[in-house]
């Protein structure tokens, strides 16, 4: 009966919602006209009766019309291995979707599916929360689902590390693999293909390495930068991408700089990169930080109070990795525990994570972005440090004019994510490593000069990045 219960809540509710608030039933009690669901939690019980009553109870229904009356509770006996009247909700929509599948294609006679390889399914572009920093590459990759080895390639996306561009890598592959199932998808990363190319040299087995990627229809490579100093994992990467490309294979790839700025890689391969699409992904505002936050609390079945969502928000603000730590962190004092995050908790412990100083509890107003360009950041660099623009943009190399300068170029690289060729064409022409130089020189003067990080913070603070 349960089983038969549950096929039908399938059917009646999304895919999403239904592997993220439904993870074990059972059937405690079960009259002529109600019946006693047993759940895991108490926050599993709380979200059935609050968002899928209605579901559960006409599923109920069609198996028992009878039925008029359902119940949750929370079942201490659930996960004993003995017991036999328990769904197990993940691995049953599984075997559910599995079936049906096999009905359809007996009847149509056997289907020969080639699987993809190591693209994780939690994935997709549908769970992917997009903000204005990455609103470019979300429809680039979205493009590139719908016509696979014809738009856009290659593909190149780089940002930071902790941005999603390994999200919106393997979304790709999977969203390909659904539209396009006999389509042969492999994900890799750079460190896996060095492992692959120095296993193959070992075992002399290069032409069958060659071999397999030639048959490939999507070859999706993730942190290309760490090919660095490794030229002939690079030369046989680059072998594979011209077959590849010749074949009108897709081919998306990421970094965590544009191509032209990966100076490890051999001029060659950085150039194939560059033949499709280049976009980058910049760190979430606030309001993207929020919507990432409050879903990935949602995945978890973790209710977070809006104040202290929007805390964690405001405070965290490099990347979504660190947002993600954060809320693994209250998941498990919350597991352990059963103390539900406050405010003051959530302050006290950001301070000791180094995320903010404040220990008031209250939330600051998040910072709303004033910039629209970058003459904005150098006329606020300009304005601090009390000297004309064009001194900042010019080529005099005394001292007044050398660290403003290149606190200019520092901001537009590290909050504006421009790249080192853009920034280099604003500040009269200057090729790209002497733009790296002011950036890494800076980098290490902060380090060691608290006055000039306070001016630098300060600065910050005034424009909201």
């Amino acid at each position: 009966m349960l089983q038969n219960i549950v096929s039908n809540i399938i059917t009646k509710i999304k895919k999403q919602d239904f592997l993220v608030y439904f993870r074990k039933l059972s059937i405690i009690d079960n009259s002529d006209s109600k019946i006693t669901f047993g759940v895991v939690s108490g926050f599993m019980k709380d979200n059935l009766e609050a968002k899928f009553y209605k579901d559960i109870l006409e599923a109920s229904k069609e198996e028992n019309p009878n039925i008029s009356e359902i119940e949750f509770k929370v079942d201490l006996n659930i996960d004993n291995p003995s017991n036999n009247d328990v769904v197990d909700c993940a691995t049953f929509y599984k075997n559910f979707v599995k079936s049906k599948k096999t009905t359809k294609v007996s009847e149509v006679g056997t289907i020969e599916i080639k699987p993809s390889k190591t693209v994780n399914g939690r994935y997709s572009l549908a769970n992917f929360i997009v903000g204005s920093d990455s609103q470019l590459a979300y429809s680039a990759c979205e493009a590139v689902c719908k016509n696979p080895g014809k738009s856009y390639n290659p593909l190149y996306i780089y940002g930071d590390v902790g941005l999603g561009k390994t999200h919106l890598l393997q979304a790709t592959g999977n969203e390909i693999l659904k539209k396009f199932k006999d389509k042969n998808i492999v994900y890799t990363t750079a460190d896996k293909f060095i492992t692959e190319y120095v296993t193959a040299v070992k075992k002399r087995s290069i032409e069958r390495l060659r071999e397999k990627y030639k048959e490939v229809d999507v070859l999706i490579i993730d942190d290309v930068q760490f090919l660095s100093k490794k030229e002939q994992t690079q030369n046989e990467l680059y072998n594979i991408f011209n077959i590849l490309y010749e074949q009108n294979k897709q081919i998306v790839i990421s970094g965590d700089r544009a191509p032209k700025e990966l100076e490890e890689l051999e001029p060659r391969l950085r150039s194939r990169f560059e033949w499709g699409i280049t976009v980058d992904i910049g760190r979430p505002d606030f309001e993207t930080r929020l919507a990432i936050l409050q879903e990935k609390a949602r995945a978890k079945e973790f209710m977070i109070p809006q104040d202290v969502a929007e805390f964690i928000a405001t405070n965290v603000t490099e990347n979504v990795r660190e947002l993600e730590g954060v809320l693994n962190q209250m998941v498990a004092e919350y597991e352990l525990s059963g103390q539900t995050p406050t405010l003051a908790k959530i302050a006290e412990k950001l301070k000791k994570l180094s995320f903010t100083n404040d220990m008031l509890g209250l939330a600051k107003e998040p910072q709303k972005t004033i910039i629209k360009s970058y003459e904005d950041i150098i006329k606020k660099v300009s304005d601090h440090f009390g000297i004309e623009t064009e001194g900042i943009l010019g080529i005099n190399r005394k001292k007044e004019f050398m660290v403003p300068r290149q606190v200019s170029m520092y901001l537009l690289k590290t909050k504006m994510n421009y790249t080192y060729e853009r920034i280099g064409n604003i500040f009269s022409g200057r090729n790209h490593a002497a733009v790296l130089y002011s950036c890494k020189q800076l980098e290490k003067m902060i380090k060691k000069d608290q006055t000039l990080l306070h001016e630098v913070n300060t600065i910050r603070d005034s424009i909201g990045i």
